[in-house]
């Protein structure tokens, strides 16, 4: 059986949750997360947490927000275009203020909370929606195997749960 270890492509379930037990997030209903060992794509304490598990094991992890997404930062709220915005929900016509969207910026895709939408603008917090936040994670590791040339070429997982070109 493999364990992970760098260069290992891992597919896992997850229930996020806040403190108090509350469920935030869950991908038991469609498929699983997957991710490139050892090369910075997944938190690192989850990451951390995994190194050596194999197919099958489960996890329990509480991690505080400096181990998470971060302390918030304040005057963290940025003026952008909105249509930069991407997620908005199906059947739904508008940003609103407290709705989560994904902006690609020049580190890649984050999520931010709009604050006041406009017309052709919108105020974002460019803190991530759990920043601050100490979360529970409940992981369960589904397969496990070694990464091809090309994953760890392109530093990410390819496939179901991955990254598709």
């Amino acid at each position: 059986m493999t364990q992970i270890a760098k260069n290992t492509v891992v597919q896992f379930r997850y229930n996020l949750s806040d403190v108090e037990g509350e469920l935030i997030e869950s991908n038991h209903d469609s498929d699983p997360v997957a991710y490139l060992h050892g090369h910075g794509t997944m938190i690192a304490a989850i990451e951390e947490a995994l190194e050596g598990k194999s197919s099958g094991d489960q996890l329990n992890l509480t991690l505080p927000p400096e181990h998470a997404y971060g302390a918030r930062k304040e005057n963290a709220e940025q003026r952008v275009p909105i249509k930069h915005l991407q997620g908005l929900p199906k059947g739904v016509r508008s940003w609103k203020p407290g709705m989560v969207a994904v902006v690609k910026t020049e580190e890649g895709i984050r999520q931010v909370t709009v604050v006041k939408p406009g017309l052709k603008m919108v105020v974002i917090d460019t803190n991530h929606p759990l920043a601050g936040q100490t979360v529970k994670y409940d992981i369960e590791v589904v397969d496990v195997r070694a990464a091809t040339d090309e994953e760890i070429a392109h530093g990410h997982a390819h496939g179901v749960g991955g990254h598709h070109h």
